[in-house]
């Protein structure tokens, strides 16, 4: 009895799936695509499969197949037995099929024999027509280049054969080999202009003998050409001449039409320098030579006629009467005479083979003044050049050129600012070297000291219009910043040296600042704050100008950088008013010997409390009323005079607050240490001494004086504008010497 019991679930997870369940992301059906590549299975899904995972699920579907085909096997097996059983006289059918495929064969290969023999019959064929039609090109190529070899020659018998002076006798001539020749006659206008005719005959010969060169560029190194290059070389010498002499004619008597064919002749024939050379030498190098004689005016070079400007005015002048005429010819739209320049090669190659000959000193930068003025009216010359440029190609094409950059060249401009460099930076550190600041009055720029004034005119120099070079404009920036960070280093080591302990500490050239009074920085505060002032205005509007074509964002950078500049500079202020304060704190703290004797006097004698402010606190301020008196003082701002008399009063506050402190904790150790003798002394019986007054003791009387002392001190702040209740440290000396009912409130 069969077992009808339904077969065995597999093992599921969780969600119902069964555990060998394979993975969504190994898809079998791939291996059934006809264009499957295990390279490229493998490599899409290493990116997120490990090899390890994905070689497990390849040996579970290997082991799944074979299980697959064993079941196949199994299922099928009596078929597949009965396979072999069913193959009876198989050699025979072979045999049988396989003759006719023989014979088949064998008439295939008969059959590709006759074929190939054919093929390679008309391949041969067709390379003798290919050789042939190639022989046939090169025989009519030397037949045209023979035949336009003639034409040449017989126009150019035609040049020669007419006149200066036309006959009707000739003109009858001369169009019967204007007719051979397919030129259009007009005897008429030639008898009235015989310079045309010949300009016509030029162009047809060149348009001719360009063809000849086609010619003979595709047929070189063949006998027949060579053979006739001596009378291609003639016919080209020949050319070359009849067309300088017509040029020169037509240059010579401003024909338009001679100029316009002639112009198209050497253009057709690519003698473009030919052209340019014959007007350079006909008509621009006697009328430049008429300005700039070729002899130098000095042995030397450097006499007065190496100024260019008058030069370049009678040049330009000459150019517009005398040249134009061609120079609009050649620029004319449409014309096909862009290939000429003659703006370059012909009139500014002149131009600079003049000034090297007749005044070589215009190019030496030794003198910088003159060097400069003629570099400025040598770029209006060329700015004037380029006015002749029709469109903006021209103009980088005569920008480009080989003549231009030559021109240039001669220019130096890095040796004029390497010495306009050391002369301006040389102005300015001569004056910093000096010992001592120099002082004078105030001159119309609102400046005092000497080397202040030498910055300036130093930071002047390097925008003025006679020593500017606009393609140097970022050396003189750099060159800018440098003078003012030179003053601010100078001003800078100058108060390092001042506050150094030794002189063995001082700064190179930073004696000023240690000989300098407190009244000679207020000289320096007033110039500094108006070379700040300067540079962040008036320079900064200058620079902005002058290199307004400059992008935005260079504009931004310069703009950063000079104004950094003119904080260095306001950086230095508050140094310079601490340098006052210190040198006026100084002195004023030299009253302080004072109360070592006021100790003194309370510990060694049995004087009484007392009763009035001790003379040195009259003296304390002296000095600073001394320094706020003064004549100086209106060149210091008010702003500078309020921040100099707070900071001073708080500094010398200060320093009399810690001597106070120190004393009244020294008299008070004193003290304690006498009472504590006494104290034993007593006990032991011995006589007792009390130098206390009615009960007040030495520290109290001290502490009394110093009181009075510093009520007065407090007075005297008072008139001088300053409140002692807002200085910490007088509130810090008012709790130390003030009685105990009176520390709650600073009261005068």
């Amino acid at each position: 009895m069969a077992d009808l019991r339904a077969p065995p679930r597999p093992a599921t997870d969780i969600f119902g799936d069964p555990i060998d369940a394979q993975p969504l992301w190994f898809k079998t059906s791939s291996f059934l695509q006809k264009e499957f590549d295990p390279f490229e299975f493998v490599a899409d899904l290493r990116s997120f499969v490990p090899l390890e995972s994905l070689r497990a699920e390849l040996q579970s579907y290997l082991s799944s197949l074979n299980v697959d085909l064993v079941d196949h096997l199994n299922r099928d097996y009596a078929d597949f037995v009965g396979l072999s059983t069913r193959l009876v006289d198989v050699d025979a059918s072979v045999a049988r099929m396989r003759a006719p495929l023989v014979e088949l064969r064998e008439k295939v290969s008969v059959l590709r024999g006759s074929i190939a023999s054919s093929l390679s019959a008309i391949k041969g064929g067709l390379n003798q027509r290919v050789e042939a039609s190639e022989s046939r090109e090169v025989l009519e190529l030397l037949l045209d280049a023979s035949h336009v070899v003639s034409n040449v020659e017989k126009l150019i018998g035609a040049l020669r054969s007419i006149p200066n002076d036309l006959s009707s006798t000739d003109a009858i001539s001369l169009e019967k080999s204007s007719l051979q020749s397919a030129i259009p006659f007009q005897s008429s206008e030639i008898m009235v202009n015989p310079d045309k005719t010949r300009s016509v005959f030029l162009e047809r010969i060149a348009s001719e003998m360009n063809r000849l060169k086609f010619y003979v560029a595709h047929a070189k190194n063949l006998p027949f050409i060579e053979n006739m290059e001596k009378r291609i070389h003639n016919a080209s010498l020949s050319l070359d001449d009849s067309l300088r002499h017509c040029l020169v004619s037509g240059l010579e008597r401003k024909d338009h039409e001679a100029l316009l064919n002639c112009l198209r002749a050497y253009a057709a024939t690519g003698n473009i320098s030919g052209a340019e050379e014959v007007f350079r030498t006909t008509i621009v190098s006697p009328l430049i030579r008429a300005v700039i004689p070729p002899e130098p005016s000095d042995v030397d070079g450097y006499g007065p006629s190496d100024d260019l400007e008058m030069d370049y005015q009678r040049i330009m002048e000459v150019i517009d009467s005398d040249c134009k005429f061609l120079l609009d010819i050649s620029s004319s739209a449409n014309s096909g005479f862009h290939v000429f320049d003659f703006l370059a090669n012909s009139i500014l190659k002149e131009v600079l083979f003049a000034i090297q000959k007749g005044k070589p000193g215009a190019f030496s930068p030794g003198r910088p003044t003159e060097f400069l003025k003629n570099y400025k009216v040598s770029l209006d010359f060329l700015t004037y050049l380029e006015g002749y440029c029709a469109t903006r190609s021209a103009v980088i094409k005569f920008r480009s050129g080989d003549v231009y950059v030559d021109f240039m060249k001669q220019w130096n401009i890095g040796v004029c600012f390497s010495l306009r460099f050391q002369e301006i930076a040389g102005n300015l550190d001569s004056s910093l070297q000096e010992p001592n600041i120099s002082s004078s009055q105030v001159d119309d720029k609102g400046l005092i000291l000497k080397q202040s004034k030498a910055l300036l005119e130093s930071l002047e120099a390097c925008w003025k219009d006679d020593i500017l070079v606009f393609s140097c404009s970022d050396k003189f920036l750099k060159l800018f910043l440098q003078l003012i960070s030179r003053y601010s280093h100078w001003l800078a080591s100058g108060l390092e040296a001042r506050k150094a302990s030794s002189p063995s500490n001082a700064v190179q050239h930073s004696d000023w600042a240690t000989s300098a009074i407190p009244e000679d920085f207020i000289y320096v505060i007033h110039d500094v704050n108006y070379l700040a002032d300067k540079v962040k205005n008036d320079f900064l509007d200058d620079i902005l100008r002058l290199l307004r074509s400059c992008s935005p964002e260079l504009l931004t950078l310069v703009q950063q950088s000079v104004l950094e500049g003119g904080r260095d500079l306001e950086g230095l202020m508050p140094s310079l008013l601490d340098a006052i304060i210190d040198s006026i704190v100084d002195k004023s703290s030299e009253e302080f010997k004072h109360l070592k004797a006021i100790t003194a006097t309370y510990r060694m004698t049995m004087k009484g409390p007392p009763v009035r402010p001790s003379p040195y606190v009259s003296s304390l301020l002296r000095p600073i009323k001394v320094f706020l008196n003064g004549e100086r003082i209106k060149y210091l701002t008010l702003d500078a005079r309020a921040q100099f008399l707070s900071s001073a009063a708080l500094k010398l506050t200060s320093r009399y607050c810690d001597m106070v402190t120190e004393l009244v904790d020294t008299v008070k150790k004193t003290e304690s240490s006498l009472q504590r003798i006494r104290q034993t002394a007593q006990r032991r019986g011995g006589p007792s001494s009390d130098p206390s007054d009615g009960g007040v003791s030495n520290t109290d009387k001290l502490c009394m004086q110093f009181f009075l002392d510093v009520q007065e001190y407090g007075r005297e702040l008072a008139e001088l504008g300053v409140a002692a209740a807002d200085i910490p440290s007088y509130l810090s000396l008012w709790q130390c010497v003030a009685p105990a009912d009176r520390r709650a409130a600073v009261d005068f």
